[in-house]
């Protein structure tokens, strides 16, 4: 009997999600005649029994196009908005799996997708998942599908901020996503050339980085490109937000647990501005003046590359044929040119950072390249 598997893809938008979806759909209709729907807008779509048959037509022409023909959101099973509060809903979820006789639901998405997903696996749910996200922090997987498109058009607009850096004795601060791990500033960062690079792991202090702002300037260069992660921490920041999640891990009243929360989100409310911050006391600090650019989701969109279609298409291809073959409750990860089903208690709720001996960070150091620290 013909298996019946529903996609759906969940969180943020990301290059390569088409590509992905085309490649678990045709693969599982050409090669083991499979009936494949799709749910739209991610759980919430699941949950509301709003579906889209991935036939044929339905998966021509979009290996090339951005974003996701099934849409998306960030609604979670357990915690899912509903009027004015927010109820589980995952039950109803997993009766509109049985109600369409699925035999797996494959969930296209970053870290908080996995872990919901593992959540609908813990309910006794077929589930596979295939790890995407600008940011390549999903744990237990090689990289992720939409990393290397953000990657080529944030550095792309590094090289551009070059050209006007260089027409004026400037520092020009440029902001990338990333969440909190710095893989894409890093990234970016290195192969722009910029000459400070600040992310997530490594705490940075501000002293340190107008320094080598001054000595550059010193030595006769006219600009200095600073790329910064969104996530990106200085050291006094750092230390706060130890000290208070800390607090909050040791609280003994759910009343000392919520201040501490509190003034968590007080804190990280005030980092989504560090990058202008940032920018401002590096004028004072060097009296040189500063630019800011923050791409944000210019990041997300537009044609993915060819190395992400690529990827897409091979994950989405492995993911039917573990299907076929009855593997459920896994990632379908990269691993070197193939794939790996990785289970999803290893992935769920981890994150993977950039590690302080990671090759790119040796290299950044090797060619001067201040980190902040």
């Amino acid at each position: 009997m013909a298996k019946h598997i529903g996609i759906l893809t969940a969180g943020g938008d990301s290059p390569g999600l088409n590509a992905a979806i085309r490649g678990v759909g045709k693969a599982a209709q050409n090669s083991f005649d499979m009936n494949v729907i799709g749910f739209r807008d991610g759980f919430r779509g699941l949950m509301e029994n709003r579906v889209m048959r991935l036939e044929g037509s339905a998966l021509s022409g979009i290996l090339t196009v951005g974003g996701t023909i099934l849409g998306t959101s960030r609604d979670k099973p357990h915690k899912m908005p509903m009027g004015n509060e927010y109820l589980d809903m995952t039950d109803v979820i997993v009766d509109n799996y049985h109600r369409h006789n699925l035999d797996a639901l494959v969930c296209l998405g970053g870290g908080g997708t996995q872990k919901n997903a593992y959540r609908l696996l813990e309910k006794g749910l077929n589930i596979i998942t295939l790890p995407k996200t600008i940011d390549n922090d999903v744990a237990m997987t090689d990289t992720t599908f939409g990393f290397d498109t953000a990657l080529g058009i944030a550095t792309e607009a590094v090289d551009r901020l070059h050209s006007t850096a260089h027409s004026h004795h400037r520092i020009i601060v440029v902001e990338v996503m990333g969440h909190n791990a710095g893989w894409l500033a890093l990234g970016a960062g290195m192969a722009g050339g910029a000459d400070v690079v600040l992310i997530p792991e490594i705490p940075y202090d501000v002293e340190s980085v107008a320094g080598a702002i001054l000595q550059r300037s010193q030595g006769g260069k006219r600009f200095s490109i600073v790329v910064v992660s969104e996530g990106a921490l200085s050291k006094e920041d750092a230390v706060q937000i130890r000290e208070l999640e800390e607090e909050k891990a040791n609280a003994s009243s759910k009343k000392q647990k919520k201040a501490a929360n509190a003034r968590l989100r007080e804190l990280t409310a005030t980092q989504a501005e560090h990058t202008v911050r940032l920018a401002r006391q590096l004028e004072d600090l060097t009296r040189l003046e500063s630019r800011v650019t923050i791409l944000g989701h210019l990041q997300r969109g537009g044609t993915p590359s060819a190395a992400d279609r690529l990827l897409a298409t091979r994950l989405g291809t492995a993911c039917a044929e573990m299907i076929q073959d009855g593997i459920y409750g896994v990632m379908v990860a990269a691993r070197g040119d193939g794939t790996e089903p990785v289970p999803l208690d290893q992935v769920a709720g981890k994150r993977k950072t950039v590690p302080p001996d990671h090759p790119w960070i040796i290299s950044a150091r090797r060619l001067g390249t201040n980190m902040g620290d």
